[in-house]
């Protein structure tokens, strides 16, 4: 069984945990013990390690998430509904395929049963693992990653936290739809990286355009099916990691903020945590980020997949060469554009015809400019 893959959480943790109050978040947390493993079918979060660091580039250390797991359950949860379990950890393997093998069974199973993994690494090649999860979905995947670097590689370079997409984006099957990065850094990455992602219709966002308006992730994140957070995104000074210092990043609010769009976001399945250096600092931080999530899922308005139209309002936006079609929710006030349907492309997108997007850019198209998501999307149904 997959979930064999699994070792319980230490008698350390457990420890601790029963030393907390009852309206901590540990208490209100099912644990994988020596005696019990979580009933699946009742849960709706669940929280997995990884301890597998072999393929990071910037530092090898011992994976270890005692402290996160402490910093976590040592708060107090807001009004949730949600019941969560901590499913214990998956150990490295002895090779580091090993490893992304392990970690897809137990996801793909999870998914499958409508359990959002929370992944915490370990090295961000860990997230070829989460996609490949995908695999037995039989459906298209759109990944986000936050995150200073595209992490694009050579070809026949051996995957690492520095060059996993390449392996994504190159291996059978290829169920990549869309990836977006979020928050890169210029200086980190090459003018043939920044034109490739612009050659696949892929999107990207500078820090500077998210820290100046972190709304602009809000339409990213609602499209998302797996989200992938480099803990190098984040400046040292916010997540105490002089390890691989990086002076520019996005601070503590904002890379929580970002955590909990994804956690709102009714098509984000899977959310992974990647290159924690296993400090106290950045422990606190990551206990953070998934407090957030938790928060944004508790509001996830189910407003995914789009049914009924008859609770939006339709706004029709006539361009010299295009007819633009929005729709925005008498619920959230969140808004749509309509991608219209290609006969004669690859067809990718009948599965979702309706491109989450922001009430900016419905100005844009009435001021007559085209809404650049817009443009990639129509580009890639039509490859």
């Amino acid at each position: 069984m997959e979930f064999d893959f699994l070792e319980p959480v230490s008698e350390g943790v457990l420890k601790f945990i029963s030393s907390l109050s009852s309206q901590e978040l540990g208490s209100k947390i099912v644990f994988h013990t020596q005696d019990q493993f979580p009933d699946i079918d009742k849960i709706n979060i669940a929280i997995i390690g990884v301890l597998e660091d072999r393929r990071n580039i910037d530092i090898v250390n011992e994976v270890n998430l005692t402290a996160v797991r402490k910093k976590l359950y040592s708060m107090f949860p807001g009004n949730w509904d949600a019941s969560i379990a901590d499913l214990g950890d998956i150990l490295a393997g002895e090779s580091v395929e090993d490893t992304y093998f392990a970690l897809k069974k137990v996801t793909s199973s999870l998914i499958k049963n409508k359990v959002i993994p929370i992944v915490i690494g370990g090295s961000q090649d860990l997230t070829y693992a989460l996609y490949r999860a995908y695999d037995d979905l039989e459906q298209m995947v759109n990944m986000v990653s936050v995150d200073n670097r595209f992490d694009f590689g050579k070809e026949n370079e051996i995957v690492s936290s520095n060059s996993y997409l390449t392996k994504i984006i190159i291996d059978e099957p290829n169920n990549l739809f869309n990836y977006c990065n979020i928050g890169y850094q210029t200086y980190y990455n090459s003018q043939e990286e920044i034109d490739l992602v612009e050659k696949l219709f892929f999107d990207a966002y500078r820090l500077g355009e998210i820290s100046n308006n972190i709304a602009l992730a809000e339409p990213v994140f609602r499209d998302a099916d797996l989200v992938s957070i480099d803990l190098n995104s984040v400046k040292s000074s916010d997540s105490g990691n002089i390890i691989s210092f990086e002076p520019n990043g996005f601070n503590g609010k904002e890379i929580c903020s970002l955590a909990r769009y994804a956690g709102i976001s009714d098509k984000v399945s899977s959310f992974g945590i990647f290159n924690h250096n296993s400090s106290i600092p950045e422990s606190a931080l990551i206990a953070q980020i998934i407090w957030y999530f938790v928060e944004g899922y508790h509001y996830r308005s189910k407003e995914y997949p789009f049914g009924s139209r008859t609770n939006y309002l339709k706004y029709i936006v006539p361009l010299e060469d295009e007819e633009l079609i929005f729709y925005k929710s008498d619920k959230t006030d969140r808004w749509w554009i309509e991608i219209p349907f290609l006969s004669n492309g690859s067809n990718k997108l009948k599965r979702n015809t309706l491109l989450p997007c922001s009430y900016d850019e419905y100005l844009c198209a009435c001021n007559q400019e085209l809404p650049e998501r817009w443009w990639k999307a129509q580009r890639k149904n039509a490859l």
